[in-house]
């Protein structure tokens, strides 16, 4: 088994020495969280020290084990104190989890996404998703867009939105005016498909004003369906349409799948979004969950 080069910025041999002349095994430690022994190493170039944990992403982690869970658990509708009381751990501990798992999720899907280049998607739908931070007179919101032939999330943006009637004179009255958000994430949405969508393809929305706009800018030789919304299936639960077949099923159906799975999504609920940074860490959390887990 080849070993692993020296990280230590000190030493100074080049990359191209084969590693078994300037490292060597030193014995092993064992972690809390782990069962399985670490293995230590010796530079023997620059004197540093170094394991298999030195490495990865989760070396300062007392409880890496955890991190799968709280995911797991954080996408599936149970909140951060829930969490924290499921797993015997502090909320302290589940919001860095939490944080962590977020990163890692982005990160994967940048890598995913430059692996779809060279099979470019032909089908997306798009829409908001209306959602509020704190309260409902600060509403926010959710652009996303889907493949439409996997269901799989594409991108996914947030922003301010000013609060509609009849919350739109006590939103202004108690926190001032707010402005629209929602035509730079638009920009940023479409910006982030450019790369992985064909120049020819076929985008299905609903009839917002805002839409036909931002198809042509990114994709001027593609075509945009604009698809008029129907009544929901029952009260409170618009993106499962009444009867009929839906165009835009495969993004309703991603919608309520969202509101099911994120608690603070949810219709009604006590778990609100404190910010707007905390809900997007949330969506790009269960995005990666949503694509990997759920939709195979």
């Amino acid at each position: 088994m080849n070993l692993p080069l020296c990280p230590s910025l000190a030493c100074s041999l080049p990359a191209e020495t084969p590693p078994l002349r300037r490292v060597i095994r030193v014995g092993f430690y064992s972690r809390k969280s782990f069962r399985k022994k670490v293995q230590r190493y010796l530079c023997k170039v620059c004197g540093a020290r170094f394991s298999e944990q030195t490495s990865k992403s989760t070396y300062f982690q007392k409880r890496p084990d955890l991190n799968e869970r709280v995911r797991d658990l954080l996408c599936s509708a149970v909140s951060q104190r829930r969490c924290a009381l499921l797993l015997g751990v502090s909320r302290t501990t589940v919001i860095r989890k939490f944080r962590y798992m977020a990163r890692q999720a982005s990160i994967e899907h940048e890598a995913r996404s430059q692996c779809l280049d060279g099979k470019p998607l032909v089908s997306i739908q798009f829409d908001d998703l209306i959602t509020s931070i704190h309260t409902k007179c600060k509403p926010v919101s959710v652009s996303l867009a889907i493949d439409a032939d996997t269901r799989r999330i594409l991108a996914i943006q947030v922003s301010d939105i000013p609060a509609r009637h009849p919350l739109s004179e006590m939103s202004q009255a108690k926190y001032g005016p707010r402005k629209d958000g929602r035509p730079l994430a638009l920009k940023r949405l479409f910006r982030e498909l450019s790369p992985l969508v064909q120049p020819n393809a076929v985008f299905r929305s609903d009839c917002d004003p805002e839409y036909p706009k931002w198809v042509r800018v990114y994709f001027p030789h593609s075509t945009h369906e604009r698809i008029l919304s129907r009544r929901g299936r029952s009260g409170g639960f618009g993106e499962l349409k009444r009867i009929g077949f839906d165009p835009l099923f495969s993004l309703n159906h991603t919608c309520a799948m969202l509101r099911a799975n994120l608690n603070r999504l949810a219709r009604r609920t006590w778990c609100t979004s404190k910010t707007k940074i905390g809900l997007l860490l949330h969506l790009e959390l269960y995005r990666q969950f949503h694509n990997s887990r759920l939709i195979h």
